[in-house]
C-alpha cells in the first residue's frame, strides 16, 4: 500500500481525515447559531432565532394514548421495514390536504420522505450536477443553501418585495445565466410565508413566473412547509396546481402537526417519482413505518383541521406580539416585514451594523436571532436578521426584542463613534439545524 505523501496525511491538520474528504464537503460550514445554541437554549435567553413549532397546542393526552393502541393493535406492521414510497393510507390523506390549495393528485405520485428536507436534498441529488445553477429567492431557506452547496450547484439569488419573488427579476436572472453559458436546473421557492423572508407571492404573480420558468426550459421546485398557516383565512393556490407538469411540490407535517415525527412528502410528475423512489431506498431504504402511521391516524381520528386553526390563532397573537415589540422598541431607520402568516420577520437594521458581528453580544444580552448572512449563499444579508414568533409566549417576545433593540442601540453607538464596523462577507452557505429551520 502506497503511503499518502505527508503533506495529505493530516499531521498538521486538527482533522487527520482532511485529505479523505471529497471535493463536495469543502464550502460545508455550521450553523452560527448552532455553535451558540448550548448558551442560546438556557431558559434566561429569549430565542427569537429557532423555527421550533408551539407544540403545546397538541392534544398530547389523547396522542400518547393513540400511539400505545397503534403499536398494540399493528405493531407487527409499525415497527417493521415498509415501502420506500410510504404507505398508501398516507398518500391518499396527503392528496387531500393538497386539496385544500388547488392541487389534483394521484397518491401513485406522492412520495413520503424523513421531513421534507429529505424530499429537497433528493430533488437536487436527482437534478444538480457540480457547476449547475439553481436559482432561489435572496434570502432562501438555509436547508435549501446546504443541499445546493452539498451537490456543489451555484446559487443565483432573485430579488423578493412585498408580494414576494420579483417576475421581471426572475427573467433576468435566467437572460443573465443563459449568456453565461451556465445550466439553470430550477427555481427553487417558497411562495407562501416564506422563510426567513416572511412575505408571501402575489397571486396574480404566479402564473407569471411559472410562464417565465416554462420559457426557459426551468423546472420549479415549491417548498410549502407554511401554506395552512395564514392568519387571515386565506388560503393561496399552490403553484403545483397551475402547472402540474413542470412543478415539484414539497409538502411537511412538521409545521402543521410535530416536527419529531420527521414525516414530510414530493409530489412530483410520474417520471420524476419513479426516480424519487430508487433515491429514497438508497438514502433510507424506506421512511419510519411507525411515524407514518401515527400521522395517519391523527389525521383520520383528530379535528385536524381545527388543530391547524389552534396553530393559526396562536401564531397569529405572537405575531402580533413581535410587531408590536418591534414597533415600540427598535431604534430609528430599522425596516421589518409583515407576514401575513408562518413563522417568521425579516428585520433590516441600519448601515454599519453587522449582525452576525452582532450576534454573540446579544446572546450576552441574552436574546438570540438568526443573522442574515446564513440564508444568501453569496454572503450578503450582513445588515438582516430573522426573528422567530413561533415558540416563545407573547411576553417572552416582547421582552426578547426590548434586549434586542438595547443590543441594536449599542451597536448602533459603535458605528457613530467608531465608523462601519461591518465584517467581510463570507461566502458559501451554512448547513441546515433544527434551531435555523
Amino acid at each position: 500500500m502506497t503511503a499518502l505523501p505527508p503533506e495529505r496525511t493530516g499531521r498538521h491538520n486538527l482533522d487527520p481525515h482532511l485529505a479523505r474528504y471529497a471535493a463536495r464537503t469543502e464550502g460545508m460550514t455550521a450553523s452560527e447559531i448552532r455553535a451558540l445554541f448550548a448558551v442560546a437554549s438556557r431558559p434566561e435567553v429569549v430565542s427569537l432565532a429557532g423555527g421550533m413549532p408551539n407544540l403545546a397546542a397538541l392534544p398530547l393526552d389523547s396522542l400518547s394514548a393513540q400511539v400505545g393502541e397503534l403499536i398494540a393493535e399493528e405493531g407487527l406492521v409499525a415497527l417493521q421495514y415498509g415501502s420506500a414510497q410510504g404507505i398508501p393510507v398516507l398518500r391518499e390523506q396527503i392528496c387531500d390536504i393538497m386539496a385544500l390549495e388547488g392541487i389534483s393528485a394521484h397518491p401513485d405520485d406522492v412520495v413520503v420522505t424523513v421531513g421534507s428536507q429529505m424530499g429537497l436534498d433528493m430533488v437536487t441529488r436527482l437534478f444538480c450536477d457540480p457547476g449547475d445553477v439553481v436559482i432561489a429567492e435572496g434570502p432562501s431557506y438555509v436547508g435549501a443553501l446546504g443541499s445546493f452547496a452539498a451537490y456543489q450547484a451555484q446559487v443565483l439569488h432573485v430579488t423578493m418585495d412585498d408580494d414576494g419573488l420579483v417576475p421581471e427579476a426572475l427573467r433576468a436572472a435566467l437572460d443573465q445565466a443563459e449568456r453565461a453559458g451556465k445550466r439553470v436546473k430550477f427555481l427553487y421557492t417558497i411562495p407562501n410565508f416564506h422563510n426567513p423572508a416572511g412575505v408571501t407571492l402575489a397571486t396574480g404573480r404566479r402564473a407569471e413566473i411559472l410562464a417565465i420558468c416554462r420559457e426557459h426550459g426551468v423546472l420549479v421546485v415549491e417548498d410549502n412547509p407554511y401554506g395552512l398557516l395564514g392568519f387571515d383565512g386565506q388560503t393561496y393556490p399552490a403553484l403545483r396546481s397551475l402547472d402540474p407538469e413542470n412543478v415539484v411540490y414539497l409538502g411537511s407535517f412538521s409545521k402543521t402537526f410535530a416536527s419529531g415525527l420527521r414525516v414530510g412528502w414530493v409530489l412530483a410528475p410520474h417520471a420524476v417519482r419513479e426516480k424519487l423512489v430508487l433515491a429514497a431506498e438508497s438514502a433510507t431504504l424506506c421512511p419510519p413505518s411507525l411515524n407514518q402511521m401515527i400521522v395517519s391516524r391523527y389525521l383520520e381520528t383528530h379535528d385536524w383541521k381545527g388543530q391547524i386553526k389552534t396553530f393559526q390563532e396562536n401564531y397569529r397573537e405572537r405575531r402580533d406580539a413581535m410587531i408590536s415589540a418591534l414597533e415600540q422598541h427598535m431604534p430609528a431607520g430599522c425596516t421589518w416585514t409583515h407576514p401575513d402568516g408562518g413563522f417568521y420577520v425579516w428585520v433590516t437594521v441600519p448601515e454599519g451594523v453587522d449582525t452576525k458581528a452582532m450576534l454573540p453580544r446579544a446572546v450576552t444580552a441574552r436574546v438570540a436571532y438568526a443573522s442574515g448572512t446564513g440564508f444568501y449563499a453569496d454572503g450578503f444579508g450582513s445588515r438582516q436578521m430573522r426573528l422567530s414568533y413561533c415558540y416563545p409566549t407573547p411576553e417572552r417576545i416582547k421582552e426578547g426584542v426590548r434586549r434586542l433593540a438595547g443590543v441594536l442601540e449599542s451597536e448602533m453607538d459603535l458605528v457613530r463613534t467608531f465608523g462601519n464596523v461591518s465584517m467581510k462577507p463570507i461566502s458559501g452557505p451554512e448547513n441546515p439545524s433544527p434551531d435555523t429551520a
